[in-house]
C-alpha cells in the first residue's frame, strides 16, 4: 500500500511527511489484522457449540465487541496522519497478517487456540511500529500501540487460561 503521494499537503504537526506515511502504513496493517480478528471472533461468536457454549459464545461477544471498537481510533489515526485508512476487504487480505478462520467451524477448543494465535499476532503487529513511531515523536500513535497490546496481551492470557488442563 504506497502511502507517500496520497498524503494530504499542508500537514505540519511536527512529525516528517516520511513518517506519517510509514507509520499510517503500519497503522493500516494493524486495522487489517485488528479487522480480520474482528471478523473470526464474531464467526467463533456465530458458530461455538459444545458444553463451553455459553461461556464461550458470551466471552466472543464482548471480544469481537472490543475488535470493533478498536477500528474507529486506528483508522482515524491515519486519517490524523493525513493518509486514506484501508476499508475494503481486499485491502484488508492484502494487508493483513492474521489468517482468516478455516470454512467449516473448528471444535470449541480450537476456536479458542486460533484466537489466542491472532491475539498474538496483532499484538506483534502493533509493537512492531514502536521504534518508528519513537523515531517520529509520534506520542499519540504511541498512546494508540500501548492500549492495544494491553488489551491483546490480556485477552490471549484468558484465552489461553481456556486451554489449561
Amino acid at each position: 500500500m504506497a502511502l507517500a503521494h496520497t498524503l494530504a499537503p499542508r500537514i505540519n504537526f511536527g512529525i516528517s511527511d516520511e513518517h506519517r506515511a510509514a507509520i499510517a502504513q503500519g497503522l493500516g496493517r494493524l486495522l487489517a489484522d485488528t479487522y480480520t480478528l474482528y471478523l473470526n471472533t464474531h464467526n467463533f461468536h456465530w458458530n461455538v457449540t459444545g458444553p463451553m457454549f455459553s461461556t464461550l459464545h458470551n466471552m466472543f461477544m464482548v471480544q469481537y465487541s472490543e475488535l470493533w471498537a478498536a477500528t474507529d481510533p486506528i483508522a482515524e489515526r491515519i486519517r490524523t496522519l493525513g493518509c486514506p485508512a484501508p476499508g475494503s476487504y481486499a485491502q484488508f487480505a492484502a494487508l493483513a497478517t492474521v489468517p482468516d478462520v478455516p470454512t467449516q467451524p473448528p471444535k470449541a477448543l480450537e476456536m479458542v487456540r486460533i484466537l489466542v494465535q491472532g491475539h498474538e499476532t496483532v499484538a506483534r503487529t502493533a509493537r512492531s511500529l514502536f521504534e518508528l513511531v519513537g523515531q517520529a515523536g509520534d506520542e499519540v500513535t504511541a498512546d494508540l500501540l500501548t492500549q492495544r497490546l494491553a488489551i491483546h496481551g490480556q485477552t490471549a492470557w484468558m484465552l489461553r487460561a481456556l486451554l489449561e488442563d
